[in-house]
């Protein structure tokens, strides 16, 4: 039951608009709230964000009362307290707050305050005649069938998924290798069980776009009113001599391939391992196994992630993650995998393309992924494109095929971000799918609602944690850096002309989150005044959303 509790050191309600604080709640340990107000309301919810528990003080206001985490992005309604944007999947709680007797009081139960977030409202007796199918078990498959069960949809829900786990926080796999399933659902077989979410683990084999259903290898159909392809991606293998033929060559992607990797890789470690690919995945793991393993990354340009961040940038990657031990062969191609002396069914070495051989107890690839859109292949009622995506329009809605939609890994959409245009593009970043399952959940369950435009952002580990924001489909030609770059403390802005198109960050929270909401409102300052030295962070937020 909610109880009355007193702030500390607070005797009145004195915030300025715009204005957030944390602050304690007496008798109750290490109890926090944070205060925010907007539009003359001060609210009290949750301290801390949902996601990973950033601390929400540190985080971004909006005029109308958008409440971006620091950290990832989650994006929360400081009146309700939900969800608006990815990654976070649980809601603020949210508690009256009051002034008496010279004091502040909120309201709340103890146990809420102390989980600094609320159980979302999904508990659903499925009904009527209404069927959604979701074809695949990741990032946008989870925000697509939480918030259907949000906003009141109360037809069947079926997740079809290749995994053998419910869906995962995937991101924990590369950047922290955790093999644990239960560390790493998102959700409890309950929890889907409660809101009338089925789950089938199994692989589809074709979609029957006329007849609306969906068979899996095991032989069975489903029907649907509604489909959602949120199938992913499937890391790339190299075709070169004896990546096929020999073990401890592994791919990373599931659950079982991180297993695999921390099998061989054993309890003692000590064991000389080649990450071939120096792109996000390629980095990540390599900080990784760092500890107590001889790990060397092989990758083809001249610096780590170069295409994307450019050479600078990529270079203080490379910088970081040297220290924990990690040698690196850039501007390398790989020419074959050679057998162990001892087992010759194992790797045992890498030979690159100039001569140099790297002993290899094991080898990691992470040289990409593509659309895992292999069901869709031979199917007559589709067109791919090139790259096996599936192209949509802003609903995310399948071209030609009502009621189809596609998310994640396998989209390719018109992106109307600074510098975008328009211009059909494939983002292959967490926040991006759960973002567009929600944006697609809203389609289906409130048919008359415009899809809910959203900066993409993405994070990685590299020896400190990268926040990035924005995208490039037509490239970039100039980069400004502040801070102190030498330090691995930045901000990267990434223009096309004189419009910032991304931004990268480490150490500069809340850059990148601020960055992400001028985007959205289409003030950005430009390449030249940030290169003369204008911060984002003095820059004031309107209220009108643009893109």
């Amino acid at each position: 039951m909610a109880q009355e509790y007193k702030i500390k050191g607070l005797s009145a309600l004195d915030l300025k608009n715009g204005e957030k604080r944390e602050v304690e709640v007496e008798g109750i340990e290490n109890g926090k709230v944070l205060l925010a107000r907007v539009g003359g309301t001060t609210h009290a919810m949750s301290s801390n964000c949902t996601h990973y528990g950033a601390p929400l003080k540190l985080g971004v206001l909006t005029p109308e009362g958008r409440l971006t985490c620091a950290w990832h992005g989650a994006c929360f309604n400081v009146g309700t307290g939900d969800v608006e944007d990815a990654p976070a999947l649980d809601p603020l709680a949210k508690f009256d707050v009051y002034e008496k007797s010279g004091a502040v009081y909120i309201k709340g139960e103890e146990a809420t305050i102390k989980a600094s977030r609320r159980n979302p409202n999904v508990k659903c007796a499925a009904q009527g005649q209404e069927k959604v199918v979701v074809v695949g078990g990741g990032s946008g498959a989870m925000g697509a069938v939480q918030a259907l069960r949000e906003q009141g949809f109360k037809g069947d829900i079926t997740i079809i998924s290749k995994e053998p786990n419910l869906p995962i926080d995937r991101t924990k796999l590369s950047k922290a290798l955790i093999a644990d399933k239960s560390k790493v659902e998102w959700r409890s077989q309950d929890w889907f069980d409660s809101a009338s979410i089925a789950t089938v683990s199994d692989e589809v084999k074709s979609v029957d776009f006329k007849s609306k259903s969906v068979s899996i290898k095991s032989g069975k159909s489903y029907p649907y009113t509604k489909l959602i392809l949120a199938s992913g991606g499937t890391p790339k293998a190299l075709p070169l001599p004896g990546f096929k033929e020999l073990s401890n060559i592994f791919l990373l992607r599931t659950i079982p391939d991180v297993q695999a990797i921390l099998g061989a890789v054993g309890e003692k470690k000590g064991k000389n391992v080649v990450i071939i690919g120096s792109s996000f995945i390629g980095m990540e793991v390599a900080n990784a196994l760092s500890s107590n393993n001889t790990v060397t990354v092989v990758g083809m340009e001249e610096a780590p992630l170069e295409r994307v961040m450019g050479s600078e940038v990529g270079k203080i990657f490379q910088k970081l993650i040297s220290k924990n031990g990690v040698k690196f062969h850039m501007g390398a191609s790989v020419d074959s995998a050679k057998a162990s002396n001892d087992d010759q069914s194992k790797v045992g070495s890498v030979s690159l393309k100039d001569g140099t051989s790297l002993p290899a107890d094991l080898v990691v690839l992470g040289v990409g992924v593509s659309p895992a859109t292999e069901y869709l292949q031979e199917n007559g009622a589709i067109q791919l494109e090139k790259d096996g995506s599936v192209k949509t329009n802003e609903s995310f809605e399948v071209e030609g095929q009502s009621g189809v939609y596609a998310i994640g890994d396998i989209a390719t959409y018109p992106y109307h971000g600074p510098g975008g245009n328009g211009s059909l593009t494939r983002i292959e970043h967490w926040n991006v799918a759960q973002n567009a399952g929600r944006s697609v959940a809203a389609s289906i369950a409130k048919p008359n609602v415009a899809p809910k435009p959203f900066i993409p952002i993405f994070w990685s580990a590299m020896g400190s944690q990268l926040r990035y924001c924005g995208n490039t489909p037509n490239g970039w030609d100039d980069v400004v850096l502040q801070g102190q770059p030498d330090e691995a403390k930045f901000a990267a802005f990434y223009g096309k002309g004189e419009t910032v198109v991304a931004v990268a960050s480490m150490q500069m929270d809340p850059v990148m989150s601020q960055s992400a909401e001028l985007m959205r409102r289409s003030k950005m300052p430009s390449l030249s005044e940030l290169r003369n030295g204008k911060s984002v962070l003095d820059v004031g937020l309107p209220s009108e959303v643009k893109i």
